[in-house]
């Protein structure tokens, strides 16, 4: 069962209200804003500077507007820098971001931060856990949070040896009330996932600490995970350069939140160093904010995609603002595609994502399900130049209820990269189409019904 399942039970079942829904994103429809400024690892760019690396990525690119049209106005949502000089290296799959990630971990000199929804006490988990029990013991300070939740089946006994160690460890958000930080609040999770290492390295996407992960899915040998079931197909990156350190602030806002122990150290922002030429921007999303960072810039994106706009996500529950926005693109000529699961972990999420076939391919998007896999990857890329990689969902749960964390990659060469993996799912996918989908049996439609009443908490 999915945890987020469980937490929905768990919250309706104490819910009265809860009949509406709020307007999660402001009016994008704002006046004029400044030109985007970008900062590199010696501060910010002169606006000539920041005016020529756009122009750059713009010319290597398709034919788009989504530059001059969405980028400041991002900036406006967002508050975060877009950052130059960045290295951004695309991970596919547990097996090479676990080895990505442990060896990160055992070259680390200062720090491990790790912030994660799962972490499972299997085989992965155990060498993450000893991973850090190492360091810990080699004098590197290891800071752990995990949240409640999705940490809900690892039994205490898990995290006692790193707690002796001396690991600090901090649990997001206790579904027990009475070991709460600050004001309860049930159904705010923490689904992000973060590792940053000696505030020079850090990894972010969808991979949970768990042996689900470690079976790879592009290789058809190695599709099966060890231990039986089919393999979980996630996107993770590797960040070097002046956006780790708006990811570290991130991980420190919400160690500080959940009263986690001060750190003392002063080597958790060493002086950036520029690490490639990638642009990046981190965007973290909270429901203490009045909407939904994430979801406002990716509809303010989609909203000014001239070509193209391809979408991998995992959990598909789109609310009327999403499904405008993908209807408007296609009515105004942009090619929408949709890779989405055709096996879950989540029944209901499943079947509520499939209630929105039928008006979306008549609309002119084209879905297709990814097959022989748990398909958990959340990547978007709009004109072969705007990318996405992270946690968060095409859901409620997500634009509500979730802390999240993406990357913003811009430009041609990370879009080229992107659009190959999008390739080689597509390629492993099957198209729906609407012919095919209206001839769906009785019993699939009845189940779309059903689970469309629980989109809210999903």
């Amino acid at each position: 069962m999915r945890r987020s399942l469980l937490l929905a039970l768990l919250c309706v079942s104490g819910c009265t209200g809860c009949v509406s829904l709020p307007v999660i994103v402001p009016d994008l429809a704002r006046p004029a804003v400044p030109a985007v400024q970008l900062e590199g690892s010696r501060g910010p760019l002169t606006a000539a500077q920041s005016k020529a690396v756009l122009a750059r990525l713009a010319a290597r690119g398709e034919p788009t507007d989504i530059f001059a049209r969405h980028l400041a106005l991002e900036e406006a949502i967002v508050g975060s820098p877009l950052t130059a000089g960045n290295r951004v290296t695309l991970l596919k799959d547990g097996p090479a971001t676990y080895r990505a990630m442990l060896a990160a971990i055992e070259a680390a000199t200062d720090h491990v931060h790790m912030e994660t929804y799962i972490l499972d006490d299997d085989e992965i988990g155990q060498r993450f856990a000893q991973a850090f029990i190492a360091k810990q013991r080699a004098g590197v300070q290891v800071r752990l949070m995990r949240d409640s939740a999705g940490t809900i089946s690892t039994p205490a006994t898990f995290f006692q040896p790193l707690a002796d160690a001396g690991v600090q460890i901090v649990e997001f958000n206790p579904l027990n009330p009475l070991k709460a930080h600050d004001d309860w609040e049930l159904n705010q999770r923490d689904h992000r996932k973060l590792l940053v290492v000696d505030g020079r390295v850090a990894f972010l996407g969808g991979i949970n600490i768990s042996s689900v992960y470690s079976g790879g899915s592009f290789s058809q040998g190695s599709r099966l995970r060890p231990g039986g079931g089919p393999a979980w197909r996630d996107t993770d990156l590797q960040l070097e350069g002046p956006v780790v350190a708006e990811l570290q602030k991130l991980f420190l806002a919400a160690w500080a939140a959940q009263k986690g122990p001060v750190p003392t150290s002063t080597g958790l922002f060493p002086p950036p160093e520029r690490a490639g030429h990638q642009v990046v921007r981190a965007i973290g999303s909270s429901p203490d904010e009045p909407f939904s960072l994430i979801y406002a810039t990716l509809l303010s994106a989609i909203g000014s995609a001239e070509t193209s706009v391809q979408i991998t996500n995992a959990y598909f529950a789109p609310d009327p603002q999403l499904l405008a926005a993908l209807e408007a693109a296609v009515a105004r000529g942009v090619e929408v595609r949709l890779i989405l699961p055709s096996q879950t972990d989540s029944w209901l999420i499943f079947h509520t994502g499939r209630g929105f076939y039928e008006r979306l391919l008549r609309a002119g998007v084209k879905i297709f399900e990814r097959r022989g896999v748990i398909l958990h990857s959340k990547t978007v890329l709009i004109d072969g130049v705007w990318a996405t990689v992270g946690s968060t969902n095409l859901d409620w749960r997500s634009f509500l209820h979730n802390h999240e964390l993406n990357a913003v990659v811009l430009g041609a060469e990370f879009g080229a990269q992107l659009q190959a993996m999008f390739d080689a799912d597509l390629a492993g996918s099957d198209a729906i189409t609407l012919e095919a989908w209206t001839r769906r049996p009785l019993d699939l439609r009845i189940k779309e019904m059903f689970a469309r009443l629980w989109e809210y908490w999903l």
